[in-house]
């Protein structure tokens, strides 16, 4: 099954002195998803925002969110950002012991649901919960900061999802690293969402974005 590349912005690099502008600019630029990373200072070594911020983004676009939780424990946070305005939730494997517990309290809620994994977490952890998810989210980095290089290895892990995945309509999103150079090779790996922070981010306002995003799109595109 071939799903649609989509592009979405990581407003962890972008100006946070004024991310409700940033979030509409993006949009208007042609970002598919609007990417959300939530960190907690205990599972990754950095701190980000909660869901009191994203909800109050939630007003400036109707942009699908696509909340990624890096957090831990994550059950006890899922109802306050489904009720922040986030449209996906995606939890990591490795954040908790129930994992099948987490991703049916996602479903529950109403949200698309997303698991996500480590570049050192292997693919059984997801042989369970493949009929329980829409989306899975390959780490190409280890997870905490922005602007860190994409690890090669992990094309071999999407490959491997995808042949894991089947014909289920199961998403591939794959996070870290993510530029003009490094795309070609994940979409035709088999990923078809991808987060991008700084590549998208850099320079000034819509019509850079703009530029950053058609670039990533184009070289996704051309890589099927």
């Amino acid at each position: 099954m071939t799903l649609p590349i989509r592009i979405a912005p990581s407003i962890l690099a972008a100006d946070f002195s004024k991310l409700g502008q940033e979030v509409i600019d993006v949009v208007q630029a042609g970002a598919d998803w609007v990417h959300l990373d939530v960190m907690d200072g205990h599972f990754v070594p950095n701190i980000s925002f909660g869901p009191d911020v994203i909800k109050s983004l939630r007003p400036h676009t109707d942009a699908f969110f696509d909340c990624h939780l890096m957090i831990a424990p994550a059950d006890p946070y899922l109802e306050a950002f489904a009720k922040a305005g986030c449209d996906g939730i995606t939890v990591h494997a490795e954040s908790g012991p129930h994992l099948h517990r987490s991703l049916q309290t996602i479903r529950s809620l109403g949200k698309k649901v997303g698991v996500t994994l480590n570049p050192a977490t292997s693919l059984s952890s997801l042989e369970n919960v493949l009929d329980d998810v829409d989306l899975i989210l390959i780490m190409s980095v280890n997870p905490g900061f922005g602007g860190q290089k994409f690890v090669p290895a992990i094309l071999d892990k999407i490959r491997a999802t995808k042949s894991l995945i089947g014909d289920r309509p199961i998403e591939i999103e794959v996070d870290g690293g993510i530029t003009a150079d490094t795309i070609g090779a994940a979409s035709a790996a088999g990923a078809n969402v991808f987060v991008a922070g700084s590549a998208i981010y850099k320079g000034d306002g819509i019509d850079a974005y703009r530029s950053n995003i058609e670039a990533l799109r184009t070289a996704a595109s051309s890589a099927r």
